[in-house]
């Protein structure tokens, strides 16, 4: 190694060491504390909760409710006029740009956003983003 690389390598040594430095004086007196002064945490014991007969069949009677599942690639507001005019070849310009996640709908609720794949000749949809349920309720309202 030329003397020239070492120069470099004892530079970087130098601000890795005052990098370091300054975290631990941001982090003011969490550096301060030892190995001793670490205490393990109690937790409660995870306990899962059992389903019992009648409730499992309940559930498999909402489990075989059949729903509509569809895929939103975009939107337009056309006035009919316009509609009437369409015919083949037609191009109707929607409200998403082209690479933009399509939405995945269950029964017209939006659940999450899903891309495009193809599978052995055939369409479909991979989650990329499922929609938590407390974000699907606010929509709600």
């Amino acid at each position: 190694m030329s003397g020239e690389d070492e120069g470099g390598m004892d530079d970087w040594a130098e601000a890795m060491a005052e990098q370091a430095e300054a975290e631990a004086q941001e982090s003011g007196d969490a550096g301060l504390l030892g190995a001793e002064d670490v205490q393990p945490a109690e937790l409660d014991e995870l306990v899962a909760d059992e389903i019992t007969g009648d409730e499992k069949r309940k559930l498999d009677t909402i489990l075989d409710i059949p729903v509509t599942i569809s895929m939103e690639v975009g939107r337009s507001l056309i006035s009919i006029r316009n509609l009437l005019q369409l015919n083949q070849g037609s191009v109707v310009e929607l409200d998403r740009v082209a690479g933009e996640p399509l939405d995945v709908l269950v029964n017209g609720t939006l659940i999450a956003h899903g891309e495009v794949v193809v599978v052995n000749d055939k369409f479909g949809i991979r989650l990329t983003d499922v929609i938590s349920q407390i974000e699907r309720i606010k929509k709600l309202k």
